[in-house]
């Protein structure tokens, strides 16, 4: 189950979603409620379940924004593994708009721009996100943009009191210019407990490092255990 992040479709996915495929493994990556300024996470993680149907064995993986919908999946399903790739990472009762302020992302990105001339935070997102995507692709990419999330879901609190008792995996991106790396090496085990595995890319790796990412997730799945964590 992939979970695109903010202002993305499931399209995101495709070409890591063509690479599990050909290794034998079923695939969902729905496009979450868009252009709908009512609908809140709930609704967003009431679509991943419906999406999901009777599936077992569940590798649930969200993007970026996607995290806070890839968590309250994780809790209400059975899920072997939850893998959050550049995920951003929600507190109990932290709504997404608190998140920026709370994790002193403003301030991680004002120094890797010094550190990088600007690149990082850069208002152009042929820099700042597609930088390692091919041209065509990007472009593709920026197509398919949409109003998700809304106004809604950034607002209300994240509605777990815990993280959900399920494994969970934290995969950086080292070349990622919205979310800083030195940033996730010091939020990840602040926040879940665990070091971060990292992978060369933007933060749109998905899109320019297909096979890697799948390789990542195909081994996630390999290790996991085959039941929560109680």
């Amino acid at each position: 189950m992939l979970i695109h992040g903010g202002g993305d479709v499931g399209w995101y996915w495709h070409l890591v979603e063509a690479e599990l495929r050909a290794r034998g493994h079923d695939v969902v990556a729905p496009d979450l409620p868009g252009d709908d300024e009512s609908k809140t996470l709930a609704d967003y993680a009431d679509a991943v379940v419906e999406a999901v149907g009777g599936k077992q064995n569940l590798v649930v993986v969200g993007h970026s924004f996607g995290a806070f919908t890839a968590a309250l999946v994780a809790d209400r399903l059975p899920v072997d593994v939850l893998v959050l790739l550049a995920g951003m990472i929600p507190s109990p009762g932290e709504s997404p708009d608190e998140w920026w302020a709370n994790t002193g992302y403003r301030s991680a990105v004002a120094e890797q721009a010094g550190r990088d001339g600007g690149l990082t935070g850069n208002a152009d997102p042929y820099v700042s996100f597609y930088h390692d995507v091919p041209r065509e692709l990007a472009e593709a990419a920026m197509g398919k943009e949409r109003a998700h999330p809304s106004r809604a879901a950034m607002a209300a609190p994240w509605l777990l009191e815990a993280w959900p008792h399920v494994p969970t995996r934290f995969l950086l991106c080292t070349e990622d210019r919205f979310f800083p790396p030195d940033f996730f090496r010091r939020l990840v085990p602040d926040r879940l407990g665990i070091v971060p595995d990292e992978i060369v890319g933007s933060h749109c790796v998905a899109l320019s490092r297909p096979k890697e990412v799948a390789d990542l997730l195909e081994g996630y799945m390999a290790t996991a255990p085959s039941t929560r964590i109680d």
